[in-house]
């Protein structure tokens, strides 16, 4: 006699669906709050972009919320939901007259500054927005209403949104601990301060978007990591040292920008680079039959997320260009840089 199969658990996006959907439907999240992002997502359930993306999308499938531009995904309006379930309810708060979310006293009166309000969490506020839902996201609006005041009294700290951006991508950089004792060796040096900037930039992918090699801006905190991670270097000259240092952070940044690209992608299409690759796949094999392409020919047949993955074509771009480096560095006598 056969035995019964137990039914199979739900897969994890449908399971952090019902979690959120429940959030809603207890007055956790009312109307108008935003939830969590993808990258929240991720962080909070431990799952890939791909099923983050797949949350929302089918969040906003059943009506339970609604995408703002400027803002993110927030709770739709109370109504009924396309899925049959009950509708969203509004958080009340006591003496505001049922379900509406804010007293009476916040709806005439412009908002007192809060206690402790200043530059250092100003910046905060603004990194939570840009690390959740990226740059474009940001605004000095936004973060006002991150403490309900108005944008003028960010304007008391920070003199302007460029200004709040740089001090901003500085502040990430001051998170970074620098290994003590640090590798002797030069080599080992520069790969550990490649490490520390690869792994800043998937904490704050936007970061990698901001810096500019020709445009430099003055962070005094991305400074002395580039310092640290050039220091075992005594044979060269400044100017030589310095070429070397940018090439190594543009080998590392560029391949970042790829991490806030691939996110903006993924919100923009619904689709994750499985996807994209698999969607694109018919117009790929009709360009490589024509014979031209020998190298991608002999690719064909292999992953094409295992081929793309970032952390490997960063280790791999790394390795490679260290090669080269040992060649100058050890190869030659301290001259001036050519």
């Amino acid at each position: 006699m056969d035995r019964p199969t137990s039914p199979s658990p739900p897969p994890p996006y449908r399971r952090i669906v019902a979690e959120i959907r429940r959030r809603i439907d207890r007055g956790e999240l009312a109307e108008g709050d935003r939830v969590p992002s993808t990258r929240r997502i991720t962080q909070e359930w431990g799952v890939a972009m791909a099923t983050a993306t797949k949350v929302l999308t089918t969040l906003r499938q059943e009506g339970l919320v609604r995408a703002v531009p400027g803002v993110g995904t927030v709770v739709a309006a109370t109504g009924v939901r396309t899925d049959g379930g009950p509708a969203p309810r509004t958080r009340a708060v006591p003496g505001s007259g049922g379900g509406r979310r804010n007293p009476p006293a916040a709806q005439g009166r412009p908002a007192a500054q809060p206690p402790g309000l200043n530059r250092a969490r100003i910046i905060r506020a603004g990194i939570r927005i840009a690390d959740a839902e990226g740059l474009r996201a940001l605004s000095m609006r936004r973060i006002a209403a991150e403490f309900g005041v108005s944008s003028m009294a960010l304007y008391r700290h920070v003199a302007n949104k460029d200004e709040l951006v740089l001090l901003m991508a500085d502040a990430t950089f001051a998170e970074i601990e620098l290994p003590e004792p640090a590798p002797r060796h030069w080599r080992a040096r520069m790969e550990a301060g490649a490490r520390l900037q690869w792994k800043l930039y998937q904490r704050h992918p936007w970061v990698a978007q901001y810096l500019s090699l020709i445009r430099p801006q003055p962070m005094p905190h991305a400074m002395v990591v580039i310092e640290w991670t050039m220091a075992a270097v005594t044979r060269l000259d400044p100017l030589a040292k310095l070429r070397l240092a940018l090439t190594l952070v543009n080998h590392v940044r560029g391949t970042a920008v790829a991490l806030e690209e691939d996110l903006e992608a993924e919100q923009r299409t619904g689709m994750d680079v499985e996807q994209w690759m698999e969607s694109l796949g018919p117009e790929y094999e009709r360009i490589i039959r024509s014979g031209s392409f020998p190298m991608y020919e002999g690719i064909n047949d292999m992953d094409d997320a295992e081929m793309l993955r970032l952390d490997e074509l960063f280790e791999f771009g790394m390795a490679r260009l260290l090669d080269g480096y040992e060649m100058f560095i050890e190869g030659r006598k301290s001259g001036p840089a050519r």
